[in-house]
């Protein structure tokens, strides 16, 4: 279970409408949706990693603590929102430098995962994994293996690689069906999607792939009260508001379902290694872990 801690106006849906620079002006409702989600998480019993922006930790440093005292993974979902695609590998590495460093001085623990706004690290920048390494992360989650309009690298493995070694790629669940990938991860799909075909892809995704399906979900996708963008896309508004009164009661039923845990116990286990390293990003023929 991993929650991408950021708040309703960072999004990349409202990219084009909202201005970075107001993002300080606009009400904050991210440190109260994360509470209601680590309620929810204890009432069940779960644990997740929680991958928040550097923004996010020091505006909100007792949000990271309460993060922490609940038994959930600290982890960065690098400092400012900013896809990978849309940096230089020097902008990159100052970024999850930034927000490494943010959250270790907040939470006083060591930072080990990392996942990219938006999905963003594909072929095209697969030079990030590299730079992670180096900045001391283990593990990314950053890969969507199925064709998206905003992210996706169609063809990528659908378990847990090594796309060089010491750093593992641990890819957003997807199920191929009639010869297409279907998501299984959550996020809008969760909303969009009934319960019942959410929970049956699961199934079937636990059932083929062999390996532990990695679930998303955001803040705000738990609050309808959220100040509208109605200067947005009408495309970008359907997406982000579609069925938020359904998120909450929708994610009390995975969490009776299924069994949840953090991403680091079972990815950086060595009793889960060592993962493949892969020589292309269309090489399917990979172990599962």
């Amino acid at each position: 279970m991993t929650i991408d801690v950021e708040d309703y106006f960072q999004v990349e849906a409202f990219a084009s409408t909202i201005n970075r620079k107001d993002w300080d002006r606009l009400p904050q409702r991210v440190e109260r949706n994360t509470e209601r989600i680590l309620d929810i998480l204890a009432e069940s019993g779960a644990q997740a990693t929680f991958f928040v922006l550097g923004w996010i930790a020091q505006r909100h440093p007792s949000l990271v603590r309460r993060i922490l005292a609940d038994g959930h993974e600290l982890a960065s979902h690098g400092a400012d929102h900013i896809r990978v695609d849309r940096l230089s590998p020097e902008a990159f590495r100052a970024d999850v430098r930034q927000s490494k460093r943010i959250l270790e001085d907040t939470g006083g623990v060591l930072v080990r995962g990392y996942r990219a706004p938006t999905f963003s690290i594909s072929r095209d920048s697969s030079w990030a994994h590299n730079v992670l390494l180096e900045e001391g992360f283990l593990y990314s989650s950053s890969v969507y293996p199925r064709k998206h309009d905003l992210y996706g690298s169609p063809g990528a493995p659908r378990t847990a690689f090594a796309p060089i070694p010491g750093m593992v790629e641990v890819p957003l669940t997807t199920v191929r069906i009639f010869r297409i990938d279907m998501p299984a991860s959550g996020g809008g799909y969760f909303r969009l999607l009934p319960y019942p075909v959410t929970r049956g892809l699961l199934n079937r995704a636990r059932r083929l792939n062999r390996s532990p399906a990695v679930f998303y979900l955001h803040p705000w996708e738990i609050d309808p009260e959220q100040p509208r963008q109605q200067s947005a896309p009408w495309k970008s508004r359907f997406r982000h508001y579609l069925n938020l009164n359904r998120t909450e009661p929708r994610l009390r039923r995975l969490l009776r379902d299924f069994t949840w845990t953090r991403m680091d116990r079972l990815f950086l286990s060595d009793e889960r290694g060592p993962f493949p390293v892969i020589a292309s990003w269309t090489d399917r023929k990979q172990a599962s872990p």
